[in-house]
């Protein structure tokens, strides 16, 4: 589990801004506004941070944004590189998936931007554009 102080940066991707309509799988509609935060697998495995897949899965955080635009929502660690996984490949909104592109949305970012991700506790992170 990952612990104050832990961080890492991730550069956006076209499918990470547009997540809801940018997919290369059409297994549901298109949504706009939909992004998310994605999670290198190595970073993954190193701070065991897992999805549902696993027995202590559904990895739930509460993220506040630098800027003050997100307080404290709900993201939690989803989906996997492969069926079966353990390992989660993104952090969503938990119950909203705009929430991320939402945020995407006020700090107007665009493909090649960065993000950082610093846990201030367990179960707390804090994102910011840099």
């Amino acid at each position: 589990m990952p612990k104050a102080g832990d961080t890492f940066t991730i550069e956006l991707k076209k499918s990470h801004l547009e997540w809801g309509t940018h997919r290369y799988k059409y297994t549901r509609k298109r949504i706009h506004g939909e992004g998310y935060l994605p999670i290198p697998r190595p970073l993954a495995k190193s701070l065991s941070i897992f999805n549902r897949n696993h027995r202590n899965g559904g990895y739930i955080c509460n993220c506040s944004s630098s800027d003050g635009f997100l307080k404290d929502v709900s993201l939690k660690a989803a989906g996997c590189n492969k069926r079966g996984d353990v390992y989660a490949k993104q952090f969503q909104g938990n119950g909203n998936l705009r929430i991320i592109g939402s945020w995407f949305n006020a700090i107007r970012a665009t493909e090649g931007d960065c993000v950082k991700i610093t846990w201030i506790s367990p179960t707390d992170i804090i994102i910011e554009k840099i």
